[in-house]
């Protein structure tokens, strides 16, 4: 079978390739429409990060947040923004053929991507810290060669330090309100894949700011609620989840409090090695008594099947942050087996690409 894919795939690459045979394909009637649409995706990969910039202009400028209110001209806009108005102008147009605006006569209006990226909160910040990103993917062929990058690491504390905990509230604090902003939409997912009703203690390890169990509080206020996470990130949970109960340590070397039934890790072992993931599972397995839960929610690759999500965005991401990868499904049911797990089942979530859960029992 592998001989004959490989054949398969040197004549369909031949074939797409002969400049011959890209024109016929355009001007015939029954291929037309896909290799139109073809050549669209073709420069969509050829002019993607311009298109993330206009994106990120949009952001950074506040346009998508000013026209919620209602359609304005781009004189308006460029005022506001001090930016030339030609230069909006250009801007808008842009925007507009991205779907973020929409023109109505000399005006604009909030388009339907727009509309939908200022429903989802915390969106708009995680695209502003994406200059540091770029900034690493200028270079792509030197971040690959390096493994890390220059700017994205910094922003990320725990993945430069040698001792995390050691980091203080000045260090953890950016990348704290970060994921406390983007997790309500998260949260949501995750409580509507998995009823907490028979659990009686849940621990989310590595909870940052404690957006996840303020969430799980308003949803199932039975459960008593505890938080681990370094010393310098709990303080900040104290005022977002009065009622928790909060630890503070390393997860990568300190053990976890006991007497949880159920163990959340919400986009943690992502962000580790492979080592460093195992440690963590295997440290959630020690602090779960028999029957105990663990609930892993986190992007994860749908190797074999290439996924732009996990394998372009996240790929690159986690390089250039310094460490992690997207896992798949079999590999962490894997380490769960080897830590003690005894059953694994994944959920039905409403976004698989950005988001999957796995449940693992004691």
């Amino acid at each position: 079978m592998n001989g004959l894919r490989r054949h398969w795939l040197s004549w369909r690459n031949a074939l797409l390739s002969n400049p011959k045979f890209q024109r016929f394909a355009a001007d015939f009637p029954l291929t037309r429409a896909i290799a139109h649409s073809r050549t669209s995706a073709l420069f969509d990969l050829v002019a993607g990060f311009v298109y993330a910039q206009v994106l990120h202009a949009c952001i950074e400028l506040n346009i998508l947040s000013a026209l919620k209110a209602g359609p304005q001209d781009a004189r308006t806009l460029a005022a506001s923004a001090d930016v030339p108005a030609l230069a909006m102008e250009r801007l808008l147009r842009a925007a507009a053929a991205l779907e973020l605006v929409e023109p109505i006569g000399d005006r604009f209006a909030l388009g339907a991507q727009g509309a939908a990226l200022l429903g989802n909160p915390g969106l708009a910040d995680m695209i502003r810290h994406h200059d540091r990103l770029y900034a690493d993917l200028a270079d792509t062929v030197g971040l690959l060669r390096r493994g890390r990058g220059e700017h994205l690491a910094s922003y990320w504390p725990y993945a430069t330090s040698e001792q995390p905990g050691a980091s203080g509230a000045g260090a953890v604090a950016a990348y704290s309100a970060l994921m406390g902003a983007t997790q309500p939409a998260v949260a949501a997912d995750i409580l509507d894949a998995y009823s907490l009703r028979r659990h009686r203690v849940l621990m989310d390890v590595g909870g940052g700011e404690g957006v996840f169990l303020a969430a799980v509080a308003a949803r199932w206020p039975h459960l008593a609620l505890r938080l681990f996470d370094l010393p310098a990130v709990v303080d900040r949970a104290k005022r977002n989840v009065p009622s928790a109960s909060v630890f503070g340590g390393d997860f990568l070397s300190d053990p976890l409090p006991a007497g949880a039934d159920i163990i959340t890790l919400i986009r943690i072992l992502h962000d580790h090695d492979d080592d460093g993931a195992v440690r963590i599972i295997g440290a959630a397995r020690a602090a779960l008594g028999p029957g105990g839960v663990l609930l892993i929610a986190e992007p994860m690759s749908a190797a074999p099947r290439p996924d732009r999500v996990s394998e372009a965005y996240f790929g690159l991401y986690l390089m250039a942050m310094g460490r992690g990868r997207a896992r798949t499904p079999a590999m962490l049911r894997q380490w769960l087996a080897e830590a003690g797990f005894r059953r694994t089942r994944m959920l039905h979530v409403r976004t698989p690409s950005l988001l999957r859960v796995l449940i693992a029992e004691a």
